[in-house]
């Protein structure tokens, strides 16, 4: 498109000098430039370690046979905690069909299973996590004469916990589900002030990031550590898990290094100082999307592209003026580099840096036959800013919208679109052309995706955003519609987040539409933001808990 193309809807920017702007005052970057320092280490000791594991995954896949139901199901369990299950998919697979056509009938567990709540729970969990349709009857048997779960199970920690890892894949109508979380969640919150400390630990870490809601990653690590306490652990699984994260490690590193050099040289610290600086914590982000080593291509794209889409939300919610926000948005549309002579100078660093993105996304999708793909990515960018702006038009004119309008907004500018389109970008041939027509067509699991993502950072950045001058977020939506309090508001909100969770576990394992692969992108998604948007925003605020998650998992290796 040619400069006179775009002048008729474009005009050069107005002087910007003495414009007054709202500021975050975000904290700054807090890595500065350490991992840049992984792009040049050698790669000779990381053969020798491919070798042994190598080696020790013919033994694994030795004990992959089968046995006791209950002896497969909890090495199952173990390796899929320790992070090895994409080497055993295969073998994992025969496994939980033997034990569903020999243990199940009807959807539900006939093996005998006594008043066992943690076999119980942990078979219904693995059978139901891989798809096959299991009824939550057999907890019944749990229940006393008055239809309450029994006192006698709050002994049974294990149980306890098993049972509250299950509820967490509950689905709409499974009221004894629901009990059971309750159960569970409000008796295991009590014991932890009369246990010891290291039991009230994890307890209180299940409690926060049950395992269905975690990132695959941190679920490793932890578990590691547990696993090794463990006198009954096996060495050969023990040693496997730790080689082959620090083998992973070593390669996210590497990644992040590159990646880290490329915002660098970006100096968008300098250019955009008023924006978020948090390349590692977009690349932390997206590892949940995925870690495997086969995704490098997908991890340094989406990277790239969730760091530019968070300067893009800075410049509108906190430095733009409506004009220059305008001016923006229809550059955005247009999508031409020649648009830049129309944009104030500190949005011509994030405008060109986006299109070069794009620009590199399209050069890796040429080479599997894929360009065509790069579209559906770009027209979700294009989407997002639109809704960007609109949301800054509210904020200008004091607009607050019905809670139909925000959530429908919200889907949008939660992001979650156009990084579930961006995710299907590193997933190779399985994520066709139809792939993305199905994803443009809203579907159910993108959507529920979307609502967790936008209502759980609601929740969390309110009273800040507020405080600062923000646009009316879902609270202030619910509680003008509806006349109820602040708290009323956040308790109907988190009632919507936990139905949209039930609508992703429904669609993730009844789905036929796109191959599995591709909807546990967005389960990842979901997961990253239950995990980042729990209880604070730690992504905006990353000196806490986001930290020690970065460290645990890019910066320590597993102890040998």
């Amino acid at each position: 498109m040619t400069v006179s193309a775009t002048s008729s809807l474009l005009v050069p920017p107005p002087n910007t000098d003495n414009i007054s702007r709202r500021s975050a005052h975000y904290h700054p970057d807090i890595w500065g430039n350490h991992f840049i320092q992984y792009l040049s280490e050698e790669t000779m000791e990381q053969e020798e370690i491919m070798k042994q594991i190598i080696m020790l995954k013919e033994n694994v896949r030795q004990m992959l046979v089968p046995t006791n139901p209950l002896s497969n199901a909890n090495l199952i369990d173990s390796i899929q905690r320790l992070g090895l299950y994409h080497h055993f998919e295969h073998e994992i697979g025969e496994l939980l069909q033997h034990i569903h056509n020999n243990y199940v009938q009807n959807g539900t567990i006939i093996l005998n299973l006594n008043q066992d709540l943690h076999s119980t729970a942990l078979v219904f969990r693995l059978l139901r996590q891989h798809g096959y349709p299991m009824l939550p009857d057999a907890f019944e048997k749990f229940k006393n004469e008055h239809g309450n779960f029994n006192e006698t199970l709050i002994g049974d920690i294990e149980g306890m916990l098993s049972l509250y890892e299950a509820t967490h894949m509950r689905i709409h109508g499974e009221d004894i589900l629901d009990e059971a979380f309750s159960f569970t969640s409000s008796h295991l919150k009590m014991m932890t002030t009369h246990l010891s400390p290291s039991l009230a630990t994890k307890i209180n870490h299940t409690l926060k990031r049950p395992l269905f809601k975690n990132l695959p990653r941190l679920v490793a690590r932890n578990y590691i550590s547990t696993y090794e306490e463990d006198p009954s652990h096996d060495a050969t699984l023990l040693l496997l898990a730790k080689l082959d994260f620090n083998l992973l490690q070593k390669q996210h590193q590497k990644e992040l290094g590159d990646i880290s050099k490329w915002w660098k040289d970006l100096d968008f610290a300098t250019k955009l100082p008023f924006a978020r600086n948090r390349i590692v914590e977009a690349y932390f982000w997206i590892l949940g999307v995925y870690f495997e080593s086969q995704y490098s291509v997908g991890r340094r794209i989406m990277t790239k592209v969730i760091s530019l889409a968070s300067v893009i939300d800075d410049i509108y919610d906190n430095y733009g003026t409506l004009e220059e926000l305008q001016l923006f948005t229809q550059a955005i549309q247009r999508w031409d580099k020649s648009c830049m002579n129309f944009l104030p100078e500190y949005m011509k660093f994030c405008y060109k840096a986006l299109l070069d993105v794009f620009e590199e996304m399209e050069q890796e999708m040429v080479k599997e036959g894929r360009a065509i793909c790069v579209y559906y990515v770009q027209n979700e960018m294009k989407r997002l800013v639109h809704a960007y702006f609109t949301e800054a038009k509210w904020f200008n004119s004091n607009f607050i919208p019905t809670m139909e309008e925000y959530i429908a907004l919200g889907i949008v500018n939660s992001g979650y679109y156009l990084m579930t389109a961006a995710s299907f970008i590193g997933m190779g041939c399985i994520a066709t052309e139809e792939v993305f027509k199905w994803l443009i067509n809203n579907p159910k699991i993108i959507n529920a995706s979307s609502i967790i993502a936008r209502l759980m950072d609601d929740i969390v950045s309110n009273e800040f955003e507020q405080k600062r001058g923000h646009g009316a977020s879902s609270i202030e939506c619910y509680m003008n519609q509806h006349g109820v309090t602040r708290e009323d508001a956040i308790e109907e909100l988190s009632r919507q987040v936990t139905n949209a969770w039930k609508d992703i576990t429904e669609e993730i394992f009844d789905s036929i539409e796109v191959p599995k692969p591709l909807l546990m992108r967005v389960l990842n998604l979901s997961r990253v933001i239950h995990v980042l948007y729990k209880d604070e925003d730690c992504y905006t605020n990353s000196q806490g808990s986001t930290k020690n998650d970065i460290i645990s998992i890019l910066l320590d290796p597993c102890l040998i």
